[in-house]
């Protein structure tokens, strides 16, 4: 889509009223995605995102150099944050980040398990110096428990809880095509922070937020966890086909174009019948009488609908579709989202070049129509040194 043709635009932009978490003072030890996930979006609401890399700087960094030489990750997540480099080993620097904390709303976390606490940043010790503040710990597998010292990275944990036993299709295993877990245990721990935020506001007091990329993964797993429970029977890998409801899945058109489409109710099976297919007895066939009948003589009907659409042009079979008011979708390629005539940007700079990143799934009056640029590594940490001196006579945290 053309970034100019922009429909979400805000109508009145940040204005009189601000951004909602103007003044919030965030300082994220972070590295990879789930905590940055988490702190940019904070940024995008108005926080002020100081980002605490290591001289090397976030490895996500280099994870490849496909924007403007710049890592897709990177640009991603890092948007409108500021950067300090600190060396955690030095006792200046430790001093550095304590002062940081001291004038912090929020500090969140996710370094390997324990790390915070061993270089004397643990939550509980931190929210005993700084009582209204807010911390919040991203961890693989949480802080108990015969795994909790693991290591974990996206791909890991969805074979770990599950999630690749449930998708894709029968045959070698697969992953799930961008990094689930990490984005859900960033989510959760926006919703959790914006929580204590909102609890802070009424006691005064900060409190701790911890969230797992493990435990993330379980709730998205609830309903097959619970289909398999107290059902008996786990959900199957079934490709693009829904594992209880037909039908549900990928057809072909005359042209080669690939969809998929869904029947939801008794009424959308007769108007499909009727509509698309032209056949509206077979809304009356005892084999496909009702969703339960269906789905047990799931091929014989997938043949028979693969035979009409395998006859029609998409264009003509997406007339029929959408007159029917059959739910129906393209089976796309990633070119084909960046050419999308549905998909909303945003401008973004990165290294002096214009990137067009995919817009913020939640519309709001307070969004900029520009993102503002992630920082170069390092580029706020003489200002920032200056802002937040350590007193004199600071005492490294321990």
């Amino acid at each position: 889509m053309r970034p100019d043709l922009d429909s979400s635009t805000p109508e009145q932009g940040p204005g009189a009223q601000g951004r909602p978490l103007e003044g919030v003072v965030l300082v994220a030890l972070e590295q990879a995605v789930a905590a940055p996930y988490c702190s940019s979006r904070m940024a995008d609401a108005g926080a002020r995102v100081i980002k605490v890399e290591r001289p090397e700087g976030d490895f996500a960094r280099g994870y490849d150099t496909n924007v403007f030489g710049e890592c897709s990750y990177f640009v991603w997540i890092n948007r409108g944050k500021e950067s300090i480099t600190l060396d955690l080993r030095l006792a200046a620097d430790q001093a550095q980040l304590d002062a940081l904390i001291a004038g912090a709303d929020v500090f969140l976390q996710n370094l390997a398990p324990g790390a915070a606490a061993r270089l004397g940043f643990g939550a509980s010790a931190l929210r005993a110096r700084h009582p209204r503040l807010i911390t919040c710990d991203i961890s693989g597998y949480g802080e108990a428990g015969p795994l909790h010292q693991l290591k974990a990275y996206d791909l890991l944990v969805q074979a770990e809880a599950g999630l690749v036993a449930v998708s894709g299709a029968p045959g070698p295993w697969g992953r799930i095509g961008v990094s689930i877990c990490d984005i859900t245990a960033g989510m959760n721990a926006m919703i959790g922070i914006q929580q204590a935020l909102l609890q802070r506001a009424r006691t005064g007091i900060g409190s701790g937020v911890k969230v797992s990329l493990f435990d993330s993964a379980a709730e998205l797993m609830s309903v097959p966890y619970l289909q398999a429970r107290y059902g008996g029977v786990a959900p199957q890998r079934v490709g693009l086909r829904h594992p209880s409801i037909t039908p549900y899945g990928a057809f072909t058109c005359a042209d080669g174009r690939e969809f998929v489409l869904s029947i939801q109710n008794e009424r959308e099976w007769q108007a499909f019948c009727t509509e698309v297919l032209e056949q509206p007895g077979l809304a009356r066939d005892p084999r496909f009488a009702n969703n339960t009948q269906r789905t047990a003589n799931r091929d014989q009907l997938e043949a028979m609908i693969q035979a009409v659409t395998g006859a029609l042009a998409y264009a003509v079979l997406g007339q029929r579709l959408a007159h029917s008011q059959t739910a129906f979708g393209a089976i796309n390629s990633v070119q084909d989202l960046i050419e999308h005539p549905q998909l909303r940007l945003r401008e973004m700079p990165v290294n002096g070049e214009r990137a067009w990143i995919p817009a913020p799934p939640c519309v709001t009056q307070w969004e900029e129509p520009v993102f503002r640029a992630a920082p170069a590594l390092g580029a706020n940490s003489e200002t920032l040194r200056k802002e937040f001196a350590p007193k004199l006579g600071a005492k490294t945290p321990r």
